[in-house]
C-alpha cells in the first residue's frame, strides 16, 4: 500500500475514547496536581451546603460517563435543573416524581439481580471490562427530596431501601452510584448507607458534625473539617477514599455551555442497539 497525502473521501467514524473502567479526571490538589478518581467497583456520596460545589463533582462524573463507550447513565433529579442538560444521552431521567424515583431503582435492582444470576452460572464474581455488558451509572441529585420531602413516609421508607440496595450491592454488577444532598444529616444519610459508599466527598458544611457525617466519625478532631472551607471556595471539598485520609481537592468545573455540547456530542456517538436502547429489565447487558 502506498501511503499518499492525496484527499480521500472516505469517512473514518468517530467514536467515544473513554470508559469508566479508566480513572476519571475531577480536579486539582492542593499542590495544583491532577486528582483522578477510579470509580469502577465504586460509589461516591457528595454533601455540603448549597453553592458549595457539589454539582461540579456531579456534573464531571456525569460527563465522563456520557463519552464513554458501553456505559448507560440513569439520572434522579428533583430539581430538573443540575442534570436536565444530560437528559438526552441519558436512558432514564427521573424528575420530581418519587412513584417514577422508585419504579426505576427497583428497575435498577431487577437488572442486578439478573447480572449476579448471570455471574453465579458463571462461577464469577464481578463484571468486567471484557464481558459485553454496560456500566450502569446511577445519579442523584439531592438524596433529601426523595428521601425527606416528597411522597408519603411508605414511599420514603422505599426510596431509601432500594438505594441502599443498590448501593451495596451494584458494584460487582457494573452498577455505579453517585449521589449528593445539601443536607448531611443521618435522618438523610443513614451512617449505615454512607459507609457503603467507597468515596466521600465533604464540601463547606456549618458544622463539624454534618462534615463528619460525610467523612465518618472523628475526621474533624483530628483537623479534617469541611467547616474550614472557605464559603468564596466553591468546589473545594475534602475527598475520603475507603481507608484513607481525608485529601482537600479543587473540582473541575463545567459551564452550561459545556455541558451541553458535552451531551450533544454524547447523543451523537451513542450507537443504537448498544448504548442508546431502553433500560430493559431482560437484559443482562442493559
Amino acid at each position: 500500500m502506498t501511503i499518499t497525502d492525496a484527499p480521500t473521501s472516505a469517512r473514518v467514524p468517530i467514536g467515544p475514547m473513554l470508559s469508566m473502567y479508566d480513572p476519571i479526571f475531577i480536579g486539582i490538589d492542593e499542590m495544583r496536581r491532577p486528582v483522578y478518581l477510579p470509580l469502577i467497583y465504586r460509589n461516591i456520596l457528595a454533601a455540603g451546603e448549597p453553592g458549595g460545589g457539589k454539582s461540579g463533582l456531579v456534573q464531571c462524573i456525569g460527563c465522563h460517563a456520557a463519552l464513554c463507550d458501553r456505559t448507560r447513565l440513569v439520572l434522579l433529579d428533583g430539581k430538573q435543573v443540575e442534570l436536565g442538560m444530560l437528559a438526552p444521552a441519558a436512558d432514564k431521567f427521573v424528575g420530581p416524581d418519587i412513584d417514577e424515583a422508585i419504579i426505576t431503582l427497583r428497575r435498577l435492582q431487577q437488572v442486578m439481580n439478573n447480572r449476579y444470576t448471570w455471574l453465579t452460572a458463571r462461577r464469577r464474581r464481578k463484571i468486567d471490562q471484557y464481558d459485553d455488558v454496560n456500566v450502569i451509572v446511577v445519579i442523584i441529585d439531592e438524596i433529601a427530596y426523595f428521601s425527606a420531602t416528597v411522597g408519603d413516609e411508605r414511599q420514603q421508607r422505599e426510596f431509601i431501601a432500594l438505594l441502599r440496595d443498590l448501593v451495596a450491592r451494584g458494584r460487582a454488577a457494573g452498577i455505579i452510584v453517585v449521589a449528593a444532598t445539601q443536607r448531611p444529616s443521618v435522618d438523610i444519610i443513614p451512617k449505615s448507607m454512607r459507609d457503603l459508599f467507597g468515596y466521600r466527598a465533604a464540601f463547606r458544611c456549618t458544622s463539624s458534625g454534618s462534615s463528619d457525617i460525610i467523612l465518618g466519625d472523628g475526621w474533624s478532631g483530628s483537623g479534617y473539617s469541611a467547616t474550614d472551607i472557605l464559603p468564596t471556595s466553591q468546589g473545594v471539598c475534602y475527598l475520603i477514599a475507603e481507608g484513607g485520609t481525608p485529601r482537600k481537592i479543587k473540582v473541575a468545573y463545567l459551564t452550561d455551555s459545556d455541558i451541553a455540547h458535552i451531551a450533544d456530542y454524547a447523543v451523537a456517538i451513542r450507537r443504537n442497539g448498544r448504548n442508546g436502547s431502553p433500560l430493559s429489565t431482560h437484559q443482562l447487558a442493559a
